[in-house]
């Protein structure tokens, strides 16, 4: 799905990234890579194998653009305890599958407190924003005066379906593009969502499974949990 943004192109993808075409570059927020390993050394029981999965899309989506350049708008790693050796390897060596791209990060807070990647996934690393023509890539989303921002940090969600009814809805990640800010979806496999609230106006296009979907403009109602 192909929307006009600070007077780009941008494409959304289905593997919750997207791609500016006419700078070659993929843009993906909130990886969280080895978030649920921390949460296993700290003894809560959660599943494996997420940035295996968080890898293969990743891999989908460069070879779906082939973009030249990855962008990652922070939080690309967790906390230091995802510091384990069998993620830093299968990163490593997914990342020389794909050496002639090049990553860089615009560090978020989850980064501050991780510290920057290690040296063999060659990760580029600013403190942002990150300025491309009237664009600015940053990780959370503040508005910049003369510029549209793209950015992460809040994992972006909407209701789909009658929300307000106890088992009538769903929660979806989603892009949401407000008249100052653009946010992307958590790209994270294990990372929560927060549901955004609307404003005429406003742009959502949701994630189900393989396929995206442009809702309607925000309704007069309140969200759900809201009061009216």
């Amino acid at each position: 799905m192909e929307l006009i943004v600070g007077a780009e192109r941008l494409l959304l993808l289905p593997e919750r990234a997207a791609y500016l075409p006419d700078r070659h570059t993929l843009l993906v927020a909130d990886a969280h890579i080895g978030k649920a390993q921390s949460f296993r050394r700290l003894g809560v029981p959660v599943p494996g194998g997420t940035t295996a999965a968080a890898l293969l899309r990743l891999s989908a989506a460069l070879q779906r653009t082939a973009a030249k350049q990855v962008v990652f708008l922070g939080d690309l790693l967790h906390s230091a305890h995802a510091q384990a050796p069998a993620t830093w390897a299968a990163v490593a060596n997914w990342r020389e599958q794909h050496a002639a791209v090049q990553f860089t990060l615009v560090r978020g807070n989850h980064d501050l407190h991780a510290g920057d990647p290690p040296p063999q996934w060659r990760v580029h690393c600013v403190a942002g924003p990150l300025v491309l023509g009237q664009l600015a890539l940053s990780h959370h989303p503040d508005p910049l005066p003369g510029h549209y921002v793209l950015a992460g940090h809040v994992h972006p969600a909407a209701w789909v379906g009658s929300g307000r009814r106890p088992g009538g809805g769903l929660r979806l990640p989603c892009f949401h593009f407000g008249p100052q800010v653009g946010v992307l979806p958590a790209f994270g496999e294990f990372t929560g969502m927060h549901v955004m609230k609307c404003t005429p106006g406003d742009r959502v296009v949701v994630v189900a499974d393989d396929a995206l979907r442009l809702l309607p403009a925000a309704p007069s109602r309140p969200l759900p949990g809201q009061p009216p």
